[in-house]
């Protein structure tokens, strides 16, 4: 399949507010005007999501605006046993008040949230963009599930040559509706949590982060299957990103391979999931067989949310990835256990 590398400034709208230049790019080369979607607002959908892991432990950060229903989710959860502690906190019917940044390179997100006045004043999140592609996670939140407190910060570094996975991709079933995002499988982790009593410390080198930036004028209905990983192999730090939906990727899919920050870009991918349990061994391949990939699960998270005319569920499995991959050069890189995971989501309104 051919598809369509942008390589200069595009808008993702034209003047009057249709998408269009669609495609794939290496660098955050795509930009829009959200006002020129005021009328739609109902159906814009915005999200940032962090993904941070270490031998140990990974968190997820997301911070997500459908709409009628808006939700800043944090998990954190064990590596080393089948422990997870989750907290959500809910907005009915945000419509923009989140205030996510439509650049994917400044712009930060300052929240607070909770439940009862005194403990919404004191819930406090911040994702913050700092010079050179640096990002800052920061959370002081007094009740964490099971009553523990949450609290600390994280800096996530880019590589010095650094590449992103870039896509913007209509549907050919709804002329309105697209989904422009950003994955950046690649930043250097460090920084400190303390959750209840425990200090969880990621050390630069061993601590890994992946962005995950997503802003999209929804159609009816979708369902998703999207994995992403990181980690190191023979001294290179290797990241992934593949995934598919029921959006148009004749122009450009959203599946790469990422060493040492430089994006090799793959065709089509396909998840093979058992149909018995998404717990045993899942497989990928590419079409152009560049792709043989397993995955581990580790354990899974399901996440359902409901409210009017909103009705979605996400069953998101971590894990371990391991297989090999032919890079652009031709060369076959091997890889063992990189950590991520992989999700399969269905929404409809």
């Amino acid at each position: 399949m051919t598809q369509n590398e942008i390589i200069s400034p595009k808008s993702v709208l034209d003047e009057k507010g249709h998408p269009y230049n669609f495609g794939w790019a290496r660098y955050p080369l795509f930009f829009y005007d959200q006002g020129s979607l005021y009328s739609y607002k109902q159906m814009l959908t915005e999200s940032d999501r962090y993904i941070i892991h270490s031998p140990t432990h990974m968190f997820i950060f997301e911070i997500k605006d459908d709409g009628w229903l808006g939700h800043m989710n944090i998990s954190i959860i064990s590596m080393r046993d089948k422990k997870r502690s989750t907290q959500t906190f809910r907005t009915i019917m945000p419509f923009g008040s989140y205030q996510l940044p439509v650049d994917s390179e400044s712009g930060s997100v300052r929240w607070r949230g909770g439940y009862g006045l005194r403990r919404r004043k004191k819930t406090r999140l911040e994702f913050i963009c700092m010079d050179k592609g640096a990002k800052i996670i920061k959370a002081d939140i007094p009740l964490f599930g099971h009553n523990r407190s949450l609290r600390g910060a994280l800096i996530l570094t880019p590589q010095e040559e650094q590449q992103s996975l870039v896509t913007n991709q209509p549907w050919r079933t709804a002329n309105k509706a697209f989904r422009y995002i950003r994955c950046s499988p690649w930043y250097f982790t460090e920084g400190m949590m303390q959750f209840g009593s425990t200090e969880i410390i990621f050390n630069r080198g061993s601590a890994w982060g992946i962005f995950d930036w997503s802003r999209c004028l929804r159609p009816k209905a979708d369902i998703r299957y999207w994995a992403v990983a990181s980690g190191m192999t023979d001294g290179k730090l290797l990241g992934l990103c593949v995934g598919y939906s029921w959006a148009d990727f004749s122009m450009g899919t959203e599946n790469g391979f990422f060493v040492d920050g430089v994006l090799h870009k793959l065709d089509q991918v396909t998840f093979h999931i058992p149909l018995s349990s998404m717990h045993t061994v899942w497989r990928f391949t590419s079409n152009d067989n560049r792709l043989e990939m397993s995955f581990q699960p580790h354990q899974e998270r399901i996440d359902k949310s409901r409210l009017f005319f909103h009705n979605s569920t996400r069953r998101q499995v971590c894990g371990f990835f391991s297989g090999k991959v032919q890079l652009d050069d031709g060369s076959i890189m091997e890889f063992q256990n990189l950590t991520g995971f992989a999700e399969r989501s269905r929404t409809q309104f």
